[in-house]
């Protein structure tokens, strides 16, 4: 296998690394806040009817679903966060997929973020209600993956082309290695 990593691969890398670390700050900067300001007391009203922070440990997944399943949570966030890993380190350096290196930047983030929370606390700490339609109480780590993966479904179906993605197939890897 040819481990041989240009320079400007390996910048890109650490570059990605570098902003998981300060992007899973943010999202437990935000939730240390949370603790601090919204633990057993009433929701703060930012805009009244619409949006407020209010306080929740949830040791489900979206919508409460999978109560009390720790194990399985930090299981699926591992291999989420090794996936992306593969396919950051085998992605091209080409200007074509900053967007992808980006979009899997934040979702690496955002799993790893509630991936400390259940280690951490058995729970993940959520605080940003929308009132307005009655959403359940998310996360900034939640703002990460959501968004991202709804641009990421986007850019694949309408942006990158199949061929795009050949990077990825092991057949490719093979054919590369025997050059």
């Amino acid at each position: 296998m040819n481990t041989n990593l240009s320079k400007k691969k390996k910048i890109f890398l650490l570059v990605d690394f570098l902003m998981i670390i300060l992007l899973v700050l943010l999202d437990q900067f935000t939730k240390y806040l949370a603790v601090i300001n919204l633990e057993d007391k009433p929701a703060i009203k930012i805009i009244d009817g619409v949006l407020e922070l209010n306080f929740l440990k949830n040791s489900g997944a979206a919508f409460g679903l999978l109560q009390n399943q720790k194990v399985f949570f930090i299981l699926v966030a591992v291999m989420i966060l090794c996936i992306i890993a593969y396919v950051l380190f085998r992605m091209p350096d080409d200007k074509k997929y900053n967007i992808m290196h980006i979009l899997l930047v934040m979702i690496a983030s955002g799993a790893a973020g509630n991936m400390i929370d259940r280690v951490r606390n058995d729970y993940v700490v959520d605080f940003i209600y929308f009132v307005i339609i009655n959403f359940p109480i998310f996360n900034v780590a939640d703002i990460y993956v959501t968004v991202s993966t709804f641009l990421f479904v986007i850019l694949f179906l309408f942006y990158y082309k199949e061929n795009d993605f050949n990077f990825l197939s092991f057949n490719q890897q093979k054919k590369f290695r025997e050059k």
